[in-house]
């Protein structure tokens, strides 16, 4: 089964993958005119505006819930692997991917907004929705929502999940049998609670996480502050091959930069537009803009993090092709989030190692819960045909009986399992969004010109030509924005009754 995944593997992340996700990158960039960095104050802004009502979630929720999945293992096993088989140069092209894939995460999630569906009570969305309503191909819909609701449900889970096992036995010295006892009582307590308690966890959970990772590694950085310039310059003499220990594995730098940076953002990979489906807007752009600007937070600042804590500390190992050491700092410890943990229990004796697990637990878990809400969107997406409610209960036990595997087995067999899901979805997913990508920039377009006017833009698909926008039609657009206003007015005369009072 492993050589299986191995054959598999090559064959998806061949050297067209690794190209087209940079050039898909590239172009989206260019058509938007850069857009991840003209708006990039819109972002922020947009972030936290939207509103809340009983089939949707607010645009900072979809975010969190995004950055769930976004914000993984692979920001702290993904890195420290990244650097051992492609060299301190993967770090800057897993800087491109995020830059570049900005604008793919921008179109995708465009996209996921325009074609969402409201099915039971709750709103719906993703590439299979787009790809039926907007490209009209049933066929290719399907085949996406199938492939990641094995790779989601079965496939991904593992990687997380075998990561907390390994972080907490170093670091706790707990039974991997035990770790994936606890997991699966934690998981199964929340997703049997539906999406809003996923939200709900996420929006809680993640800004804590994250926030508290970066300040760490942000110390430990400030502590070494003089080391940084000569690190920067090691990343990218070594991503174009000009530094002499790693100018062999250039080829290498750049593939596993890009994998891994697709794997840690999911930028153009088809996860993001999940979440962002949910959100309640008034436009699809706003969403899009918002979850361009996860792309950043996760790789840019969390990936980022790792990278400088590893390299200035020496705490890491680049493996050349042959299987030859070229650089040994931490001998004796497999690529992984054992790398990130010798580094900060050596800064920080007594705390570092603890830290890592803690932080490795809650980016994995999250993720995890990820992975649940985009599998079951796609069981939401076959049941408006077929209707078998029993599929989501099946996708439940599946997931918890994939992480409790994940956890007691092999890194090397987890991982690959979890990049030929990756590559799999990504494959799938840029495919549509290079046929569909106008739509997306229509809807920017439209968004740019209503706010030049003034106004707080409003989507009306039958005014710029975009068919079977279902959910958007006759005034749902308007009714938004109203709601917007209703609620802002009732929170102030709440407010002032309660003054009163």
């Amino acid at each position: 089964m492993s050589e299986l995944v191995s054959f598999l593997n090559g064959l998806v992340w061949s050297p067209a993958l690794i190209y087209l996700c940079l050039g898909v990158g590239l172009y989206f960039s260019v058509r938007g005119r850069f857009l991840q960095i003209r708006h990039f104050r819109e972002m922020i802004r947009l972030m936290f505006k939207g509103r809340t009502d009983s089939a949707g979630i607010t645009s900072f929720q979809a975010l969190t819930m995004t950055l769930a999945g976004r914000v993984g293992t692979g920001n702290i096993a993904g890195v420290a692997t990244a650097i051992t088989f492609g060299g301190p140069g993967a770090v800057f092209w897993m800087w491109m991917v995020a830059f570049l894939g900005a604008s793919s995460a921008f179109v995708e999630s465009t996209l996921g907004q325009v074609y969402k569906e409201k099915i039971d009570g709750q709103y719906r969305g993703g590439p299979a929705f787009y790809i039926e309503k907007g490209l009209g191909l049933k066929w290719y819909a399907w085949i996406f929502a199938i492939v990641t609701i094995f790779a989601c449900g079965l496939l991904l889970p593992g990687v997380q999940a075998n990561s907390i096992a390994s972080s907490v036995q170093t670091a706790f010295d707990v039974d991997p049998n035990v770790t994936a006892a606890i997991l699966a009582v934690m998981i199964g307590l929340i997703i049997f609670g539906g999406v809003t308690r996923i939200a709900h966890f996420t929006q809680v959970v993640v800004p804590f996480m994250a926030l508290g990772y970066i300040i760490v590694a942000c110390v430990i950085i400030m502590l070494n502050i003089e080391k940084l310039p000569e690190v920067v310059a090691l990343i990218l003499k070594s991503a174009f091959g000009l530094e002499a220990g790693f100018g062999a594995i250039l080829g290498l730098a750049i593939m596993w930069g890009v994998k891994r940076g697709v794997y840690s953002n999911e930028a153009g990979q088809g996860t993001g537009p999940h979440a962002s489906s949910a959100a309640a807007v008034s436009h699809p752009a706003k969403q899009g803009l918002v979850q361009a600007f996860s792309v950043y937070i996760d790789t840019l600042f969390v990936c980022s993090a790792t990278a400088f804590m590893l390299l200035i500390t020496g705490q890491y190992n680049v493996q050349g092709p042959d299987g030859e050491a070229m650089f040994t700092g931490i001998a004796g410890v497999a690529a992984g989030p054992g790398y990130v943990q010798t580094a900060m229990e050596n800064m920080m004796p007594g705390f570092g190692n603890i830290f890592v697990a803690v932080a490795l637990f809650f980016f994995a878990f999250t993720t995890i819960l990820a992975y649940y809400y985009i599998a079951e969107t796609n069981i939401a997406y076959i049941n408006r045909k077929i209707h078998r409610p029993w599929l989501t209960l099946l996708l439940k036990v599946g997931i918890i009986a994939a992480t409790v595997y994940g956890t007691v087995k092999s890194a090397t067999f987890a991982w690959d399992l979890g990049d030929l899901g990756v590559g799999l979805m990504a494959w799938l997913n840029i495919g549509a969004i290079i046929l569909m990508h106008k739509v997306a920039y229509t809807c920017l377009k439209d968004y740019e010109a209503q706010q030049a006017e003034g106004k707080d833009p409003v989507f009306h698909p039958e005014k710029l030509g975009i068919k079977n926008a279902d959910y958007w039609t006759g005034h749902r657009s308007e009714d938004n924005l109203v709601h917007e206003k209703e609620d802002e007015l009732a929170s102030e005369i709440n407010a002032s009754k309660t003054q009163n009072y």
